[in-house]
């Protein structure tokens, strides 16, 4: 009766788990958001509004010390140019795969950056969520935590 019920319970569930040949390649893909994030910091200090209504998911979510944010206030943002970035360094960054269409890709990041008249603090580890949507991978969640 147990294995009965055991076996129900992995069929029922089967349907709902991708298999290993639907998932990406973790090193393609690392490099793929990588470089989608990389991108996203060249934009940011460029104030390139453009960029990031292309690269957020309609659906964005941007954590930050006020509150979350939207795609909308996001993309205002950058273009606005509330904030100077006069230098950054993004590295050690780690990719976890979760579905074929869901990752996160984590790193650390040093920034001189002010935002009106407020230091951005440095160094954080940065979280980005990716979802994969219309043939492309897009920035779901962003949020990071200062480095004591």
């Amino acid at each position: 009766m147990t294995r009965a019920l055991l076996l129900a319970g992995v069929f029922a569930l089967a349907p709902f788990a991708a298999s290993a040949a639907d998932m990406p390649d973790p090193e393609a893909l690392k490099k793929t958001l990588v470089d989608l994030e990389t991108q996203s910091w060249v934009a940011w200090k460029a104030h390139d509004g453009a960029f990031f209504q292309r690269f957020l998911s309609d659906d964005h979510i941007e954590m930050s010390a006020s509150g979350p944010g939207d795609k909308k206030s996001v993309v205002a943002g950058v273009a606005g140019g509330a904030c100077t970035v006069a230098s950054y360094q993004i590295d050690h960054f780690s990719v976890t795969v979760f579905s074929p269409d869901t990752a996160l890709l984590t790193y650390r990041a040093a920034q001189d950056t002010t935002c009106g008249k407020a230091k951005v603090p440095s160094p954080v580890w940065a979280s980005s969520l990716y979802v994969l949507r219309d043939g492309r991978w897009q920035n779901a969640l962003y949020e990071h935590v200062t480095i004591p």
